[in-house]
Parts: C-alpha cells; structure tokens; sequence
C-alpha cells in the first residue's frame, strides 16, 4: 500500500502535535465551540471522528502542560466542599 494511499481514513486536520501554541488553543476552542451541535444533529461518523479529534488536541495540550493551574472548584474535593457549602448556608424567605 502506498504510504499517501489514505482511503478507509478520515482526515481530521494537522496532527496536534505539530500545531504550535497558539494554532493548537484555536483549534481547541473550534471543536468546544462546534461539540454541541456536532453531538445533537452530527451523524455517527462525524461524532465518532470529532470525539477522536477533540481527545487527540486535549491530550496534545495537557502533554504540553503538565502542570497547568487547576481550579480547586473544579477538583472532587473542592466541588464537595462547595455543595457542602450550599447545604449550610441558610436562606431567607421574602418578608
């Protein structure tokens, strides 16, 4: 087979990790931008090809970013402590 033959592929654009940063954040706020249509209207074929593009960039971009800043809401922990929180905090009713 020949090494350009690409049928029975789907072309999903640059592989990320040629992309440099600024490209790779652009193309990742593209496919968040487009998941919900793409999930509520796209064929299975082109869920299937955007779930494997969308995890192809993520993964690009957290190899890229080991230790990016994590909001500690956005932890297990953190969003439990919230929800307790929540639960303590009393409410008024309107007088």
């Amino acid at each position: 087979m020949n090494a350009h033959d690409e049928r029975g592929t789907t072309m999903t654009g640059v592989e990320p990790e040629r992309l440099d940063d600024q490209q790779l954040m652009k193309e990742l706020e593209n496919i968040h931008r487009t998941r919900h249509d793409t999930l509520l209207y796209g064929s299975n074929g082109a869920l299937r090809t955007h779930n494997e593009r969308m995890a192809a960039l993520e993964g690009e971009y957290l190899r890229r970013n080991p230790r990016r800043t994590v909001a500690a809401g956005r932890t297990r922990e953190g969003a439990r402590e919230r929800t307790a929180a929540d639960a303590t905090t009393p409410t008024t009713t309107g007088t």
